[in-house]
């Protein structure tokens, strides 16, 4: 699987998003699973996969917490495409015992409590999400923030050992829009809104003007510690250590 990141690394940036899958399909005969939180750039990868009709499973974490705007959006999709979206949910056992431990909203009160908050309700369901696949696809951009600047088009993933292929890596945000305008994509009602980046509804908040997208996450982490990492713990380096996106212009 490694010889094969490095061959789909060098062969993809030169091909347009729908042909980067196409291009995979054909080397990969493996299960191929897309995890959505149906932000804009997702939405614009599954009007392609839809379009590409390629066997690219759907799947989707649904942590409990999410925006009734979210799962708007999650409808419409299916509605438009008629795809099945696989959605995973906490473990019972470990939503509970959070929740008794820490509280309904425990998480504010520290970074290793909000990180519990993650692992429970996002990172153990991805594990599940991906299990017994060949290729793990993201929506990710490069443009999203600093350190995904140097996300790649496609490495093996140590920490689930799994392919990972990111179809728009070079994509910008205004190139998203423009995509999902020209194709009627449904999109969340919370990117008019300032919401640029959605994940949970407690831990998102809408940027203020000139601040970078992944601003509104976890907001209040990096007000009280400016050198606070701004990810949840789903994407990770190629060598399995966390990816550290800070805010643009913080030390």
């Amino acid at each position: 699987m490694r010889d094969l990141a490095d061959q789909l690394a060098r062969d993809l940036p030169g091909l347009e998003p729908h042909d980067r899958l196409v291009h995979l399909r054909k080397l990969v005969p493996g299960r191929i699973v897309f995890t959505t939180s149906f932000g804009i750039e997702d939405q614009a990868l599954t009007e392609i996969v839809a379009r590409s009709r390629l066997g690219i499973e759907l799947a989707t974490l649904d942590t409990g917490r999410l925006f009734p705007e979210t799962y708007d959006v999650w409808a419409r999709t299916q509605a438009r495409y008629g795809l099945a979206i696989r959605a995973l949910y906490p473990r019972e056992e470990a939503a509970e015992g959070l929740v008794r431990d820490q509280g309904i909203d425990g998480f504010y009160r520290s970074v290793a409590a909000r990180k519990a908050c993650c692992t429970v309700r996002k990172v153990e369901p991805l594990g599940r999400a991906l299990s017994g696949a060949a290729v793990w696809l993201t929506g990710l951009r490069a443009d999203q923030s600093a350190n995904r600047a140097t996300t790649p088009i496609a490495a093996f993933d140590e920490g689930y050992g799994i392919l990972k292929v990111n179809p728009l890596v070079d994509w910008t945000r205004e190139d998203a829009v423009r995509f999902t305008a020209a194709f009627d994509v449904p999109v969340s009602a919370l990117h008019d809104r300032g919401f640029l980046s959605i994940g949970c509804a407690p831990c998102t908040r809408a940027i203020r003007p000139g601040e970078p997208e992944r601003a509104g996450r976890w907001w209040w982490e990096q007000e009280q510690d400016a050198a606070s990492a701004i990810e949840c713990g789903l994407h990770a380096a190629p060598d399995g250590t966390l990816v550290r996106a800070r805010t643009e212009g913080v030390a």
